[in-house]
């Protein structure tokens, strides 16, 4: 591996956006290993920039200085794409904050989602609360990314579809667990509001000739279990993301989920009612990526599953053989992309992500 700050890739890769769709259709073993992340944190974008001299010939100034910069990193990374959503359509929510530990410290601390109460815990405070207002968003960055991003790249449309987790930011989990109980019917209606919602964001992102995959992100487990019963996650969440990805087929697109948790009383469900083409995010403890390709390999696709508290505590050297192993199980076939089992948060040592991504590169 080589010094901080003089780190190499061994082999130099070219996005090339038909062969990462071709591999996520499971059309046969693609010739290069594609990667693909949930999001970089700011802090990891930053470092990157700033260790490997990325933003040359990028003016600050610019009024499209981010998306310049974010097609700069994952260029030089090697993705194929750019993810981009909708602007201006946040959903206020309750966080708490504490100080940030992490190696690439956030000066402004870690924020965490209040989980005992959330904004809205009967009917007043839904009645009272500011939706967004649909009409109002922006799709600025996705009409320059439209004209402007490189030909091999093309745009994930995202991050929607947190229905699940709507529910449990909305209403805190303590009391959507509750409610559940003595007042399904206001769960209920926030269920169908944020249906609604995201089916019109969704829309609007097809609407993009580049989009060529919607990202629903939606984390709906814990260790041993779905957040809420299997029976609830069918009447109230599932709904929404068979909706997206049934708006992602019509139009020719794919529609990938991202979920942390265990997730086996709905894999079923997802697989052949809500009909995601690719599962994103793995752990070791639940279940490891190689594990869910032999389980599930045949049905859908398999994105990232390197663990992430491996990833932090290894070694590089041990971290590559970690992904040569994944590679051989995985690869055959298609349907898999490397990375991290969930996203680079700033606590990821770099040297170890990038070593993820160098051993990914070797033929």
């Amino acid at each position: 591996m080589s010094e901080p700050g003089k780190f190499e890739f061994s082999k130099s890769v070219k996005p090339d956006y038909e062969s990462f769709l071709r591999c996520l259709k499971r059309t046969g073993t693609s010739a290069r290993v594609h990667f693909v992340e949930l999001f970089l944190d700011w802090e990891v974008k930053q470092a990157l920039c700033e260790r490997f001299d990325l933003l040359v010939g990028i003016d600050l100034d610019d009024p499209y200085f981010l998306q310049k910069m974010e097609i700069a990193v994952q260029r030089f990374l090697g993705y194929d794409y750019v993810v981009c959503g909708l602007e201006g359509i946040e959903m206020p929510i309750h966080n708490v904050t504490t100080d940030d530990t992490a190696g690439l410290k956030r000066a402004s601390g870690r924020s965490f989602i209040d989980l005992h109460k959330g904004p809205i815990t009967n009917w007043q405070e839904y009645e009272q609360y500011s939706w967004p207002q649909i009409e109002n968003s922006r799709t600025r960055a996705l009409e320059w990314y439209e004209k402007n991003l490189p030909d091999d790249m093309c745009i994930i449309g995202g991050l929607t579809g947190h229905f699940c987790e709507n529910l449990s930011w909305l209403m805190g989990y303590e009391t959507l667990c509750t409610s559940l109980y003595d007042q399904r019917d206001l769960v209920d209606a926030i269920a169908r509001r944020c249906d609604e919602i995201d089916a019109v964001v969704t829309k609007r992102l097809l609407e993009f000739e580049r989009v060529k995959i919607i990202w629903g992100s939606d984390d709906m487990g814990f260790r041993s279990g779905t957040l809420i019963s299997p029976k609830d996650m069918r009447a109230l969440v599932l709904p929404g993301h068979k909706e997206l990805a049934r708006l992602a087929h019509e139009a020719g697109r794919l529609y990938i989920l991202h979920s942390c948790g265990n997730l086996q009383a709905i894999m079923d469900d997802l697989i052949d009612d809500v009909k995601i083409d690719a599962k994103h995010s793995f752990e070791d403890t639940i279940l490891s990526v190689s594990d869910a390709k032999r389980t599930y390999g045949q049905r859908l696709s398999l994105l990232g599953g390197i663990d992430m508290d491996f990833l932090c505590r290894s070694d590089p050297d041990a971290l590559r053989q970690r992904v040569r192993e994944t590679l051989e199980v995985c690869q055959p076939g298609g349907g898999y992309c490397l990375g991290t089992g969930n996203s680079v948060a700033n606590y990821v040592p770099v040297e170890n992500y990038l070593a993820m991504l160098d051993e990914g590169r070797i033929p």
